[in-house]
């Protein structure tokens, strides 16, 4: 796995949150992938619960905008720096911190932080 890689899923990350395809998000993640939406709760397992609790908290297409960093990546573990601006009313800002775990073209773990940005 390369970096370019890691760029690639990271714009299908972003389809699918643009998207809110199943097709799309199921596409992100192995089978038995593990999703931490926070690092202290326990993750969201399967791929099948993990698209299911995706569309349960969507966005709307073209709610947001999101740029990224990739910060470090090797061994097929990516951490990566994102900002995410949501564009709603009212309008919010969120700096993002993603640890991806790859197998190929999927991820099997991943785990975010985000935090809000005072206004």
């Amino acid at each position: 796995m390369k970096e370019k890689d890691l760029d690639r899923w990271v714009d299908r990350y972003r389809k699918a949150w643009e998207s809110n395809d199943p097709k799309d998000i199921a596409a992100l993640w192995t089978e038995d992938a593990a999703w931490y939406r926070r690092p202290d709760e326990p993750p969201v397992t399967g791929r099948d619960a993990i698209v299911a609790a995706w569309l349960e908290f969507a966005d709307a297409p073209g709610e947001t905008t999101f740029e990224y960093e990739v910060l470090g990546f090797g061994d097929g573990v990516a951490f990566v720096r994102g900002w995410t601006t949501y564009l709603t009313n009212p309008p919010g800002e969120f700096s993002n911190l993603w640890v991806i775990r790859l197998e190929k073209d999927r991820a099997y773990e991943f785990t975010e932080w985000w935090m809000e940005k005072p206004r």
